[in-house]
């Protein structure tokens, strides 16, 4: 590791290097990229008990920083994680190859043949926090769309992602790809953050993956465009026609089955009419489970609630909260969704069509969902494998990020001779 007095060096020449193997990764053919995924996947499962130690190193330091519970879910890695990663990079080695991919093609009169194809983006600066299987997601990502990419992991989880990033290089290496294609920025300085935001020689589009501060950082101090991963301010929508068997189970793993992720449920809306039946039902069972729920005065009434304030809404727990209100119909839900959401993944349940069909047209998340979980709010469960993040701007990419989402398109023009009169 270079002197913090080198950060700007450094920093200099992991873009240049980077830029350099972008350039050859662009035509790297589909089954050397194949390979070098599927070598990486076997060196991380064949170095699960190393990757296991670092990530000990890191949750003592979480430790020592006093992170949330939440956040050192986030963090730790298992047998079981690893796993996780090890399916998530043989998933991306087995989709389509998007580099080359025409997306349109057509002639013109004047005898011109066009197609517009796939194109890599070049180098993707990705700056994530606490999830070290990031690491694997982003790499193997951006590997596979052609992509190099300079990967700046948190410091929390330095060691975890340092032990994985070396099986990628080990899967580079095995294919014959430049080991530059995939680098990690071998410090935990902060500096190397913002010398990455400004790296406009080198780096084509930065993802920040992680809290509302870190994105707020990079959208403010970045040079280089960004594809904005906002926090995941999730509502669910309990309709007047909602199933209660549905509704309780939905909105069950939406928050309780993982909270620290950002498609976990952070605020519950119920329509008047079903607050005493399958609204009190499912305020019972969350706070049966341990959820803290932070009520309007209408549901305060209910044993075990606690008030809650302004700052309740909009807010991000990650943790084994959420706050209710109840809401007049579903123009109310939708408009309290349009002021305190994040634009990332909302929910409504309803077995009234026309109800679904309002919601998703009202409203313009970059995911909607209707009688489903939003834990599903995932670029793996979307079928791309894995994912680098989820955009919840809207210009390029929306949703969760995958492969062919880190691509742009150039024109192939055929002409014979062709002169335009």
């Amino acid at each position: 590791m270079k002197d913090i007095a080198d950060i700007p060096a450094l920093m200099d020449d992991l873009g240049a290097r980077a830029k350099s193997a972008a350039a050859e990764l662009a035509f790297a053919p589909p089954e050397q990229k194949t390979k070098a995924l599927n070598a990486a996947a076997d060196a991380v499962w064949a170095q699960r008990d190393a990757i296991i130690a670092a990530n000990a190193r890191d949750l003592d330091y979480g430790r020592d920083k006093g992170l949330s519970p939440a956040m050192m879910d986030r963090l730790m890695l298992d047998e079981a994680r690893i796993k996780g990663i090890v399916d998530g990079l043989r998933a991306v080695a087995e989709q389509d190859d998007p580099v080359g991919e025409v997306l349109a093609e057509w002639d013109r009169p004047s005898g011109l043949h066009i197609r517009r194809v796939r194109t890599p983006l070049g180098v993707i600066g990705v700056i994530y926090e606490s999830r070290p299987n990031v690491t694997a997601d982003a790499g193997a990502l951006c590997l596979k769309s052609g992509n190099a990419v300079i990967l700046r992991g948190g410091s929390e989880s330095f060691h975890s992602s340092g032990a994985i990033h070396a099986c990628l290089v080990e899967g580079l290496i095995a294919a014959g790809l430049p080991e530059d294609a995939i680098q990690l920025v071998p410090t935990r300085d902060r500096a190397a953050v913002q010398a990455l935001l400004t790296m406009t020689d080198y780096v084509d589009v930065i993802v920040p993956r992680g809290g509302k501060g870190l994105v707020g950082l990079v959208q403010r101090e970045a040079r280089v465009p960004v594809f904005a991963h906002l926090e995941g301010i999730v509502h669910i929508y309990l309709d007047a026609e909602a199933d209660p068997v549905k509704a309780l189970n939905v909105v069950m793993n939406a928050k309780t089955r993982r909270t620290g992720i950002c498609g976990a449920a952070e605020c519950l809306l119920i329509h008047k009419d079903v607050v005493d039946t399958i609204g009190q039902g499912v305020i019972r069972a969350l706070m049966d489970a341990g959820v803290t729920v932070h009520a309007d005065p209408a549901l305060q009434a209910l044993d075990g609630t606690v008030a809650a304030t302004d700052d309740d809404w909009g807010r991000e727990y990650l943790d084994m909260d959420i706050a209710a209100k109840v809401v007049e119909d579903i123009d109310a839900a939708i408009a309290h969704i349009r002021t305190h959401g994040s634009d990332h993944t909302d929910c409504i349940i309803t077995e009234d069509d026309a109800a679904a069909t309002r919601f998703f047209q009202r409203l313009d998340s970059a995911i909607l969902m209707r009688n489903a979980s939003t834990q599903f709010a995932d670029g793996g469960e979307f079928g791309m494998g894995a994912e680098i993040g989820i955009a919840t701007g809207k210009m390029h990419a929306r949703g969760p990020v995958g492969a062919a989402q880190l691509t742009s398109f150039k024109y192939l023009v055929d002409g014979d001779g062709t002169v335009r009169g």
